[in-house]
């Protein structure tokens, strides 16, 4: 089995973000052979076509941070039934300059949490739209809906539910089979 470097993308940054706590969750809970990190968005500026010719040095590491993992993961609120604004400009940066898109072929899950009881279902199905114009294969199951109550994820990365734990770790290793089965394939010369 190869090692897998899983890039995420936390979709708030927000310091007190739940889902921030559930993404080092799954930092915690990733599998041998799989090792999480972080694809950073807040140092971002707003997105505008008028940079295209001349990338801003932030947009160009974040290009280069997903160009550098073998999968994405990405951990989203939602607000206001869709995908936080700080999320979207990222995403847009990293489909710019045109025909050059970060995401076109890379492996993604989507993944979220909130108190609700649907948790991030609508900002997940925006942001799986988003990514199939994307052309990036999706883990479709399972789906991510993950309901979080008050110490649910520690500050440190621990689940306290053993179900949620037993979910997640089944979650990483479903999309891990997805991030392999896209692989490249080393040809002899």
């Amino acid at each position: 089995m190869t090692d897998r470097t899983i890039g995420y993308i936390v979709g708030s940054i927000s310091s007190t973000s739940i889902n921030r706590r559930l993404a080092k969750a799954l930092e915690h809970l990733a599998p041998a052979g799989m090792r999480l990190v972080e694809i950073p968005i807040a140092d971002l500026p707003f997105y505008s076509p008028d940079q295209d010719a001349d990338f801003p040095q932030a947009a160009r590491d974040f290009k280069k941070a997903i160009d550098d993992v073998d999968g994405v993961i990405i951990v989203t609120p939602e607000y206001s039934r869709s995908i936080p604004g700080v999320l979207k400009n990222a995403l847009d940066w990293s489909a710019r300059p045109y025909g050059q898109m970060s995401f076109n072929g890379k492996p993604t899950a989507v993944i979220g949490t909130s108190g609700g009881g649907i948790a991030t279902a609508a900002a997940q199905q925006h942001l799986k739209a988003i990514l199939s114009h994307y052309n990036s294969p999706t883990l479709g199951q399972p789906e991510g809906y993950v309901q979080s109550t008050p110490g649910l994820f520690t500050e440190t990365g621990e689940v306290t539910n053993d179900q949620t734990a037993e979910f997640l770790v089944g979650y990483l290793e479903a999309f891990r089979a997805l991030v392999d089965r896209y692989a490249p394939v080393a040809v002899a010369a």
